[in-house]
């Protein structure tokens, strides 16, 4: 949208503190895996082959007839990532011989657990997780949880904690239909039915939110502004209103929205609601008090010595 207007995602301070860390714990501990994981996996697609001698020669930009080469930008990237980068990678291998060791287990019940919680609670800043093919979301979900179970392992939480947790924040685990939406926006009638007309001659929608959008953060994802719910406070009503009435796959009608503006919205995936009963969430309730007790220094480096973990910096993990 545009900087001044706040018609798709408006502030909220509804959600009691308790229940908004709560909800919002699994995205950003997954965000922060991806940023780090998705920095690798970019290098090491881009890293020459070894059998190509000169592929650090390649050149990958020129400015005004000066090179830079393949080996420069590596380089760079090493220097500012790399450390940090070959760290994590350190550490889910550590965690997994931990979960082999301790026999940890994550189950797709538990996954799809988190994936509920963290789609209930994702706004459009979530764009990372937007990014995610159900795989390698999934894929993120399951290391992270066996991170927080090994860490967590010789914490012991009492039963009654979990019930009254459970009890206080009950509603969040009452998870709401989600619909994972992408929205046009334009400025007025005319340009809506244009959007309307190009979409049923067979345009992807993407492509023309990238074109024509007005909400300039949407456009850049191609319209994605991920999985929102009907209930939702900081949400456009009229985009809830909309998303309603359709199923996967479908496209709107133009509608009308609060700042007079004009959105069409598409619905790629739609999750039916569920609520969670005590005995599914115990697990994870009791894991997240887990967390919050443990103290600072036990960290994924605590275990290096533990599985014989060695690496490039010579010297013990920061």
């Amino acid at each position: 949208m545009k900087s001044n207007n706040n018609n798709v995602n408006k502030p909220t301070n509804q959600i009691p503190l308790s229940q908004r860390r709560l909800k919002t714990k699994p995205v950003l501990t997954l965000l922060a895996i991806l940023f780090i994981g998705n920095i690798f996996w970019f290098i090491l697609w881009l890293w020459p082959d070894g059998n190509n001698e000169n592929g650090g020669d390649e050149v990958v930009a020129t400015i005004d007839g000066e090179k830079i080469t393949r080996q420069q930008w590596m380089a760079a990237m090493e220097s500012r990532y790399g450390k940090e980068t070959l760290q994590t990678l350190v550490n889910g291998a550590v965690m997994e011989k931990a979960a082999k060791e301790y026999d940890i287990k994550v189950t797709d019940e538990e996954i799809d657990l988190e994936i509920a919680l963290m789609r209930s609670a994702q706004d459009k800043t979530d764009t990372a997780i937007q990014e995610l093919t159900d795989k390698e979301l999934r894929q993120e979900v399951r290391a992270q949880l066996i991170l927080e179970k090994v860490l967590t392992k010789d914490v012991v939480i009492d039963e009654q904690q979990i019930e009254e947790y459970y009890k206080e924040n009950q509603s969040l685990y009452n998870i709401p239909t989600t619909y994972r939406t992408s929205i046009i926006v334009v400025e007025s009638e005319e340009d809506a039915k244009s959007v309307q007309k190009e979409l049923e001659e067979g345009s992807d929608f993407s492509v023309l939110a990238r074109e024509r959008s007005l909400d300039t953060t949407s456009a850049s994802l191609g319209g994605d502004i991920g999985f929102i719910t009907t209930t939702q406070t900081n949400i456009d009503k009229s985009i809830q209103e909309a998303v309603e009435k359709l199923d996967s796959d479908e496209t709107s009608e133009p509608f009308v929205m609060n700042d007079g503006r004009y959105g069409i919205v598409h619905v790629k995936e739609v999750n039916d609601g569920k609520s969670f009963a005590y005995e599914e969430v115990k697990g994870q309730i009791e894991r997240v008090l887990a967390l919050e007790q443990l103290p600072s220094t036990i960290t994924p480096e605590a275990f290096w010595k533990e599985f014989d973990a060695t690496w490039f910096y010579g010297e013990a993990s920061s």
